[in-house]
């Protein structure tokens, strides 16, 4: 693999780009203090955009790291931030990626999503060389299944009892695309 950070992503409706300290405001009131945002995730809702500016904080000078992929989802033209999709955990030995991702409540159901994880995942395996991309989601949660699913992900099964998240200790289910997948999925 040939890491090289968080480049910027544009398809037709987003940018996905690093994040700024300016983002703070806008990342805090779109979706970091949302509840229903954060209901599956494994960070609790902020509680003021002080904790959200922490975090954009300890990211930004991560984005120096060749192997530091964490984007910010913006729609094109207005840099209106919607979401997050970073990379959660590389596995070098075997050339895969394991992503995450939020979106804020407002931005559901639009597509957003799907596109931003299927230019990531062409990003992963035509620029970076991954051989593996995977993504785990609660059980509870089928709307991400799904937006993986129009990705080209292949749900694998169920992991009993492997996540915990703010509801608890959580069945996750697994889905992966390999790049020969990938490949065959746009010829």
């Amino acid at each position: 693999m040939e890491h090289m950070g968080t480049k910027k992503i544009e398809t037709e409706r987003l940018l996905l780009r690093p994040f700024a300290i300016s983002d703070a405001e806008e990342m805090f009131s779109s979706w970091a203090n949302d509840d229903r945002v954060t209901k599956y995730l494994t960070w609790p809702s902020h509680k003021d955009s002080s904790v959200t500016r922490d975090i954009l904080s300890s990211w930004i000078p991560c984005y120096q790291k060749k192997d530091y992929y964490n984007w910010a989802i913006a729609e094109k033209g207005t840099d209106r931030l919607l979401g997050n999709i970073s990379v959660v955990e590389i596995k070098e030995e075997s050339s895969s990626f394991q992503i995450g991702y939020c979106l804020s409540h407002g931005s559901w159901n639009c597509g957003y999503m799907s596109e931003a994880l299927s230019a990531v995942i062409g990003f992963l395996f035509s620029d970076v060389g991954a051989l593996r991309i995977e993504a785990l989601h609660d059980v509870e949660n089928a709307r991400s299944g799904r937006v993986m699913e129009r990705c080209g992900m292949t749900r694998e099964g169920i992991l009993r009892q492997y996540g915990k998240n703010n509801m608890g200790i959580c069945d996750c289910a697994i889905y992966s695309i390999l790049r020969r997948e990938w490949k065959q999925g746009i010829l």
